[in-house]
């Protein structure tokens, strides 16, 4: 899975069943293989949630591989060293992390937990959506970053920056559309 010259990113949540499996899947998606996404949870799930894999699938991308499993897998000898790792919900940056291979740059990019929504499909598919959408953002912004050029302090500062600007970027979006469309009509 670990390309030449690619770079090895972790994503984190405490289940790993729906952001950072949405996070690995957007990444290896649309980095052309710049980089190797991968996702971990602090207490797994078990299994990926089924909205998630839904609209993986739905964007055209592969499922298979895809599954909830322990952030020990990535501390453990002979596991990818990763070059950034991180975490999409608040429970997880709380916690104590494994040491990890390497030193890998870390940020949190916080995003509401679909899983945690209750209601119809339609909400909780529209839960999901919302927290594609904001990962998504979030990594367009990750790989539009001159990594190459930047040193290890401005790397953090950009990481620890983007979701405020993805946040901005999408309430600006929000804001732009129809009265119609915003009002979910």
């Amino acid at each position: 899975m670990n390309k030449p010259h690619s770079r090895n990113v972790l994503f984190l949540c405490t289940g790993n069943s729906a952001r950072s499996v949405l996070a690995e899947a957007t990444l290896n998606a649309l980095s052309g293989g710049r980089f190797a996404a991968y996702s971990a949870g602090s207490h797994p799930a078990g299994r990926v949630n089924p909205y998630a894999l839904e609209l993986i699938d739905g964007n055209g991308w592969p499922t298979a591989g895809l599954r909830s499993k322990s952030w020990d897998e990535f501390a453990a000898p002979g596991a990818p060293e990763m070059h950034f790792i991180f975490t999409v919900c608040d429970a997880a940056a709380g916690e104590a992390c494994p040491v990890w291979l390497g030193h890998p740059t870390t940020a949190h990019w916080g995003v509401p937990d679909p899983a945690a929504v209750d209601g119809s499909d339609v909400q909780k598919r529209r839960a999901f959506r919302d927290a594609y959408t904001a990962l998504r953002r979030r990594i367009e912004l990750f790989l539009a970053l001159p990594l190459d050029k930047l040193d290890a302090a401005r790397t953090r500062q950009e990481l620890a920056a983007i979701p405020q600007r993805a946040d901005a970027t999408l309430q600006g979006l929000a804001g732009a559309q129809p009265a119609s469309h915003a009002a979910g009509a």
